[in-house]
Protein backbone atom coordinates (compact mmCIF):
# COMPACT_ATOMS: atom_id res chain seq x y z
CA UNK A 1 0.00 0.00 0.00
CA UNK A 2 1.39 3.86 -0.78
CA UNK A 3 2.06 6.23 1.80
CA UNK A 4 -0.42 8.44 -0.26
CA UNK A 5 -3.32 5.28 0.28
CA UNK A 6 -2.61 5.10 3.97
CA UNK A 7 -2.62 8.49 4.76
CA UNK A 8 -6.04 8.81 3.70
CA UNK A 9 -7.61 5.51 5.38
CA UNK A 10 -10.20 6.49 7.72
CA UNK A 11 -9.29 7.10 11.31
CA UNK A 12 -10.03 4.31 13.68
CA UNK A 13 -9.68 4.17 17.27
CA UNK A 14 -10.09 1.69 20.37
CA UNK A 15 -11.29 2.50 23.61
CA UNK A 16 -10.60 0.34 26.17
CA UNK A 17 -12.18 1.03 29.10
CA UNK A 18 -15.81 1.93 29.88
CA UNK A 19 -16.21 4.01 33.13
CA UNK A 20 -17.83 7.32 33.16
CA UNK A 21 -14.51 8.70 31.58
CA UNK A 22 -14.15 6.06 28.96
CA UNK A 23 -17.39 6.79 27.51
CA UNK A 24 -16.84 9.75 27.34
CA UNK A 25 -14.17 8.95 25.20
CA UNK A 26 -15.93 7.05 22.90
CA UNK A 27 -18.18 9.19 22.55
CA UNK A 28 -16.80 12.16 21.60
CA UNK A 29 -14.93 9.98 18.49
CA UNK A 30 -18.35 8.85 17.40
CA UNK A 31 -19.80 12.31 17.92
CA UNK A 32 -16.96 13.16 15.49
CA UNK A 33 -17.53 9.99 13.06
CA UNK A 34 -14.73 8.12 14.08
CA UNK A 35 -14.71 4.44 13.84
CA UNK A 36 -14.44 3.21 17.29
CA UNK A 37 -14.52 0.34 18.89
CA UNK A 38 -15.15 -0.47 22.59
CA UNK A 39 -14.53 -3.18 24.88
CA UNK A 40 -14.76 -2.91 28.97
CA UNK A 41 -13.44 -5.76 31.70
CA UNK A 42 -16.55 -5.86 33.06
CA UNK A 43 -19.30 -6.77 29.93
CA UNK A 44 -22.13 -4.41 29.55
CA UNK A 45 -20.89 -1.42 30.67
CA UNK A 46 -21.22 0.25 26.87
CA UNK A 47 -24.67 1.74 27.58
CA UNK A 48 -26.03 3.69 24.79
CA UNK A 49 -22.57 3.65 22.67
CA UNK A 50 -23.90 0.84 20.04
CA UNK A 51 -26.70 2.55 19.27
CA UNK A 52 -24.47 5.67 18.61
CA UNK A 53 -22.39 3.39 16.03
CA UNK A 54 -19.80 2.10 18.57
CA UNK A 55 -18.70 -1.27 17.67
CA UNK A 56 -18.69 -3.64 21.08
CA UNK A 57 -15.54 -6.22 20.89
CA UNK A 58 -15.95 -9.74 22.44
CA UNK A 59 -12.65 -9.76 23.93
CA UNK A 60 -9.49 -7.16 24.43
CA UNK A 61 -7.19 -8.82 21.80
CA UNK A 62 -10.13 -8.24 19.14
CA UNK A 63 -10.85 -4.70 20.39
CA UNK A 64 -6.88 -3.51 20.14
CA UNK A 65 -6.26 -5.66 16.58
CA UNK A 66 -10.06 -3.46 15.01
CA UNK A 67 -8.15 -0.11 15.57
CA UNK A 68 -4.73 1.56 14.60
CA UNK A 69 -5.23 3.52 17.74
CA UNK A 70 -6.33 2.40 21.48
CA UNK A 71 -6.84 4.71 23.87
CA UNK A 72 -7.04 3.29 27.36
CA UNK A 73 -8.84 4.70 30.34
CA UNK A 74 -8.72 2.44 33.39
CA UNK A 75 -8.77 2.82 37.12
CA UNK A 76 -4.74 2.32 37.70
CA UNK A 77 -1.96 0.83 35.75
CA UNK A 78 -2.50 -2.16 37.12
CA UNK A 79 -5.80 -2.49 35.44
CA UNK A 80 -4.02 -1.00 32.18
CA UNK A 81 -1.05 -3.88 32.71
CA UNK A 82 -3.02 -6.85 32.77
CA UNK A 83 -5.48 -6.17 29.72
CA UNK A 84 -2.41 -5.10 27.48
CA UNK A 85 0.14 -7.71 29.07
CA UNK A 86 -1.56 -10.41 28.15
CA UNK A 87 0.27 -12.13 25.53
CA UNK A 88 -2.82 -11.92 22.69
CA UNK A 89 -3.14 -8.45 23.20
CA UNK A 90 0.56 -7.74 23.52
CA UNK A 91 0.75 -9.54 20.04
CA UNK A 92 -1.79 -7.62 18.60
CA UNK A 93 -1.00 -4.16 19.58
CA UNK A 94 2.61 -4.55 17.71
CA UNK A 95 2.95 -1.56 15.25
CA UNK A 96 0.33 -0.09 16.65
CA UNK A 97 -0.09 3.13 18.82
CA UNK A 98 -1.28 3.08 22.55
CA UNK A 99 -2.65 6.27 24.09
CA UNK A 100 -2.76 5.22 27.74
CA UNK A 101 -4.98 8.29 29.67
CA UNK A 102 -5.02 5.97 33.01
CA UNK A 103 -3.87 7.81 35.98
CA UNK A 104 -0.70 6.57 37.77
CA UNK A 105 2.67 7.65 39.37
CA UNK A 106 5.44 8.50 36.27
CA UNK A 107 7.07 5.45 37.55
CA UNK A 108 4.98 3.55 36.23
CA UNK A 109 4.05 5.43 32.80
CA UNK A 110 7.81 5.03 32.48
CA UNK A 111 7.35 1.29 32.81
CA UNK A 112 5.08 0.92 30.31
CA UNK A 113 6.71 3.19 27.65
CA UNK A 114 9.85 0.76 28.32
CA UNK A 115 7.60 -2.23 27.69
CA UNK A 116 6.08 -0.70 24.54
CA UNK A 117 9.08 -0.31 23.02
CA UNK A 118 10.42 -3.57 24.03
CA UNK A 119 7.30 -5.02 21.87
CA UNK A 120 7.45 -2.85 19.05
CA UNK A 121 3.97 -0.54 20.17
CA UNK A 122 3.94 2.97 19.67
CA UNK A 123 3.11 4.74 22.97
CA UNK A 124 1.92 8.13 24.47
CA UNK A 125 1.40 8.53 28.34
CA UNK A 126 -1.71 11.06 29.10
CA UNK A 127 -3.59 12.53 31.79
CA UNK A 128 -6.86 14.12 31.68
CA UNK A 129 -7.31 17.17 33.54
CA UNK A 130 -11.09 17.50 33.58
CA UNK A 131 -13.96 15.35 34.09
CA UNK A 132 -15.90 13.86 32.00
CA UNK A 133 -18.65 15.92 31.47
CA UNK A 134 -16.22 18.61 29.62
CA UNK A 135 -15.06 15.27 27.04
CA UNK A 136 -15.37 16.78 23.81
CA UNK A 137 -15.95 20.83 24.65
CA UNK A 138 -13.75 23.36 24.60
CA UNK A 139 -13.17 22.89 28.59
CA UNK A 140 -11.24 20.06 28.25
CA UNK A 141 -7.99 19.81 29.37
CA UNK A 142 -5.35 16.54 27.98
CA UNK A 143 -1.50 16.19 28.83
CA UNK A 144 0.41 14.46 26.48
CA UNK A 145 4.50 13.01 26.74
CA UNK A 146 6.10 10.73 24.65
CA UNK A 147 7.32 10.73 20.91
CA UNK A 148 7.09 13.62 19.34
CA UNK A 149 6.28 11.62 16.23
CA UNK A 150 3.07 10.10 17.98
CA UNK A 151 1.96 12.39 19.21
CA UNK A 152 1.78 14.03 15.98
CA UNK A 153 0.46 11.42 14.14
CA UNK A 154 -2.29 10.89 17.11
CA UNK A 155 -3.37 14.44 17.41
CA UNK A 156 -6.07 14.42 14.40
CA UNK A 157 -7.68 11.81 16.30
CA UNK A 158 -7.46 12.70 19.72
CA UNK A 159 -8.72 16.64 18.55
CA UNK A 160 -12.20 15.11 18.54
CA UNK A 161 -11.70 14.69 22.07
CA UNK A 162 -12.33 18.92 22.58
CA UNK A 163 -10.52 21.12 24.50
CA UNK A 164 -6.50 21.82 24.29
CA UNK A 165 -3.70 19.33 24.15
CA UNK A 166 -0.21 19.79 25.54
CA UNK A 167 2.93 17.83 24.45
CA UNK A 168 4.89 18.35 27.48
CA UNK A 169 7.80 16.56 26.03
CA UNK A 170 9.35 13.28 24.42
CA UNK A 171 9.98 11.88 28.43
CA UNK A 172 7.07 9.16 29.04
CA UNK A 173 6.57 10.26 32.59
CA UNK A 174 6.16 14.17 32.50
CA UNK A 175 2.41 13.98 31.82
CA UNK A 176 1.96 11.70 34.86
CA UNK A 177 4.05 13.97 37.17
CA UNK A 178 2.10 16.78 35.77
CA UNK A 179 -0.72 14.71 37.06
CA UNK A 180 0.26 13.95 40.28
CA UNK A 181 1.71 17.30 41.03
CA UNK A 182 -1.96 19.05 39.96
CA UNK A 183 -3.85 15.90 42.15
CA UNK A 184 -2.23 17.12 45.05
CA UNK A 185 -2.75 20.95 44.51
CA UNK A 186 -6.53 19.51 44.34
CA UNK A 187 -6.71 16.77 47.10
CA UNK A 188 -4.97 18.38 49.61
CA UNK A 189 -7.61 21.77 49.13
CA UNK A 190 -10.39 19.61 48.67
CA UNK A 191 -8.94 18.23 52.34
CA UNK A 192 -8.46 22.11 53.86
CA UNK A 193 -12.00 22.89 52.60
CA UNK A 194 -14.05 20.02 54.08
CA UNK A 195 -11.91 20.46 57.59
CA UNK A 196 -12.81 23.98 57.07
CA UNK A 197 -16.94 23.61 56.91
CA UNK A 198 -16.28 20.73 59.94
CA UNK A 199 -14.79 24.11 62.16
CA UNK A 200 -17.44 26.65 60.36
CA UNK A 201 -20.28 24.10 60.98
CA UNK A 202 -19.13 23.71 65.31
CA UNK A 203 -19.05 27.13 65.55
CA UNK A 204 -22.70 27.58 64.07
CA UNK A 205 -21.62 29.17 60.24
CA UNK A 206 -23.48 27.04 57.13
CA UNK A 207 -21.40 25.99 54.41
CA UNK A 208 -23.53 27.84 52.07
CA UNK A 209 -22.68 30.98 54.26
CA UNK A 210 -19.10 30.11 54.42
CA UNK A 211 -19.19 29.38 50.55
CA UNK A 212 -18.67 32.99 49.16
CA UNK A 213 -15.80 34.14 51.26
CA UNK A 214 -14.27 30.37 50.41
CA UNK A 215 -14.08 31.49 46.67
CA UNK A 216 -12.77 35.17 48.34
CA UNK A 217 -9.80 33.36 49.41
CA UNK A 218 -9.62 30.90 46.09
CA UNK A 219 -9.36 34.30 43.93
CA UNK A 220 -5.97 34.71 46.32
CA UNK A 221 -4.15 31.63 45.44
CA UNK A 222 -3.16 32.36 41.38
CA UNK A 223 -1.09 34.91 41.68
CA UNK A 224 0.29 33.66 44.46
CA UNK A 225 0.69 30.31 42.92
CA UNK A 226 3.25 32.23 40.29
CA UNK A 227 5.28 34.21 42.75
CA UNK A 228 5.49 31.32 45.09
CA UNK A 229 6.85 28.73 41.98
CA UNK A 230 9.61 31.55 40.72
CA UNK A 231 10.71 31.28 45.09
CA UNK A 232 11.02 27.82 44.29
CA UNK A 233 13.05 27.98 41.46
CA UNK A 234 15.18 30.73 42.53
CA UNK A 235 15.30 29.84 45.86
CA UNK A 236 13.91 33.40 47.29
CA UNK A 237 11.27 32.06 49.50
CA UNK A 238 10.51 36.01 50.31
CA UNK A 239 8.31 36.67 53.24
CA UNK A 240 8.19 40.20 53.54
CA UNK A 241 4.60 40.49 53.79
CA UNK A 242 3.70 37.26 55.32
CA UNK A 243 6.97 35.67 57.02
CA UNK A 244 6.70 32.09 57.98
CA UNK A 245 6.95 33.30 61.79
CA UNK A 246 3.63 34.45 61.08
CA UNK A 247 1.96 31.93 58.83
CA UNK A 248 2.55 29.48 61.89
CA UNK A 249 1.05 31.63 64.64
CA UNK A 250 -2.44 31.60 62.73
CA UNK A 251 -1.67 27.57 61.78
CA UNK A 252 -1.72 27.14 65.86
CA UNK A 253 -5.16 29.34 65.73
CA UNK A 254 -6.91 26.42 63.65
CA UNK A 255 -5.42 23.55 65.46
CA UNK A 256 -6.72 25.04 69.10
CA UNK A 257 -9.89 26.38 67.15
CA UNK A 258 -10.26 22.41 65.78
CA UNK A 259 -9.68 20.48 68.98
CA UNK A 260 -11.59 22.44 71.02
CA UNK A 261 -14.64 20.95 69.58
CA UNK A 262 -12.95 17.70 69.06
CA UNK A 263 -12.54 18.09 65.24
CA UNK A 264 -9.36 16.09 64.01
CA UNK A 265 -6.74 18.54 63.81
CA UNK A 266 -3.84 16.24 62.55
CA UNK A 267 -3.46 17.76 58.95
CA UNK A 268 -3.00 21.23 60.09
CA UNK A 269 -0.83 19.95 63.26
CA UNK A 270 1.38 18.40 60.23
CA UNK A 271 1.47 21.92 58.49
CA UNK A 272 2.25 23.85 61.31
CA UNK A 273 4.84 21.25 62.01
CA UNK A 274 6.69 22.36 58.79
CA UNK A 275 6.84 25.34 59.53
CA UNK A 276 8.15 25.63 62.35
CA UNK A 277 11.11 23.06 61.46
CA UNK A 278 11.84 25.96 58.77
CA UNK A 279 11.82 28.33 61.66
CA UNK A 280 14.13 25.96 63.73
CA UNK A 281 16.28 26.08 61.18
CA UNK A 282 16.88 29.77 61.03
CA UNK A 283 14.39 30.78 58.30
CA UNK A 284 11.56 32.28 60.31
CA UNK A 285 11.78 35.75 58.09
CA UNK A 286 10.90 33.69 54.77
CA UNK A 287 8.07 32.81 53.29
CA UNK A 288 5.76 29.82 53.64
CA UNK A 289 6.98 28.11 50.51
CA UNK A 290 10.29 27.76 52.04
CA UNK A 291 8.49 24.32 53.39
CA UNK A 292 9.44 23.02 49.64
CA UNK A 293 12.96 23.04 50.23
CA UNK A 294 12.32 21.36 53.58
CA UNK A 295 10.45 18.58 51.69
CA UNK A 296 12.65 18.36 48.65
CA UNK A 297 16.09 17.98 50.99
CA UNK A 298 14.60 16.26 54.24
Amino acid sequence: MSTHARHHQPATVTVLGLGPMGQALAGAFLDAGIATTVWNRTPGREAGLPGRGARVAGSAREAVAASTLTVVCVVNYDASDAVLRDEEVTAALKGRTVVNLSADTPARARDTAAWAERHGIRYLDGAIMTPAPSIGTPDAVFLHSGPREVYNACRPVLAALGGTHTHLGEEPSRAAAYDIALLDVFWTAMAGYAHALAVARAEGVSGRELAPFAQGIATILPPLFEEFAEDADDGTYSGGINPITSAASTMAHVVHASEDHGIDASLMRVIEGQARRVIARGHGGDGFIRVTDLLSRG
